[in-house]
């Protein structure tokens, strides 16, 4: 099964400073059929205008990946931690028991970012946050790992889930395949480019629901940039 989710389809706000596009159910958009896709439950596109964010709330029992696409993200949470996350670059907060954070766009231009949450595999742990550079030549040609609960993938940021995020580059006419298997659930999205997996055609920021598949293969029609979630 692979389902394309155009990026016109998607929900979402406006609310001045942040423009918002939803790829599941979130906030005041709801829609019965896209609530998760596995253990995947928001996949936000947010462009942030600059000096503005989220000021300080609360989040609980949930991984949130950030993956910044353009400008940066600067973080701070109840824990003490600070840090500030540029384009290319990934984020982890593990919320666990409870954690109070905030995100801003400190920059003077707009900062746009790829937010992931995933539901955890245990609840109640020790929170935790993390983040660290992914240069994109790494991942060239090929998915290179960001994120990843899985066993003995240690040289990622760690999630407490039954899940790995990815990333990969890829230049027009390129091609990459990704073995998914059995009981697993991707989603992904190219944050720039147009790729084609298995003849559909995938325009920037367009989602794809993948499953019931051992494994798949994306090429590209342009430069393209790509984040894929393979979960439980």
């Amino acid at each position: 099964m692979i389902e394309l989710r155009p990026f016109s389809t998607l929900g979402g706000a406006d609310h001045g400073w942040l423009k918002a596009h939803h790829h599941f159910s979130f906030a005041d958009y709801h829609d019965p059929h896209r609530m998760n896709w596995g253990s995947v439950r928001v996949w936000n596109d947010d462009t942030i205008a600059p000096k503005s964010g989220f000021p300080t709330h609360p989040h609980k029992d949930m991984e949130i990946i950030t993956y910044v696409r353009k400008g940066a993200i600067t973080h701070k949470d109840s824990l003490g931690n600070q840090g500030r996350t540029i384009a290319g670059d990934v984020q982890v907060m593990s919320a666990g028991s409870g954690i109070y954070h905030s995100e801003y766009n400190m920059e003077d231009e707009v900062t746009q970012i790829f937010q992931i949450w995933i539901l955890p595999t245990s609840r109640g742990s020790q929170p935790s946050w993390g983040t660290r550079p992914f240069p994109k030549g790494d991942r060239a040609g090929k998915f290179v790992t960001l994120a990843s609960g899985i066993a003995n993938e240690t040289d990622a940021l760690p999630i407490r889930t039954n899940a790995r995020v990815l990333g990969a580059t890829l230049k027009a006419g390129e091609s990459t395949t990704y073995a998914l298997g059995a009981g697993r659930n991707a989603y992904l999205v190219p944050a720039t480019g147009c790729v084609e997996i298995d003849g559909i055609r995938v325009n920037a920021r367009d989602g794809v629901a993948i499953r019931d598949v051992d494994s798949f293969t994306v090429t590209a029609s342009d430069n393209s940039e790509i984040i894929l979630v393979d979960a439980a």
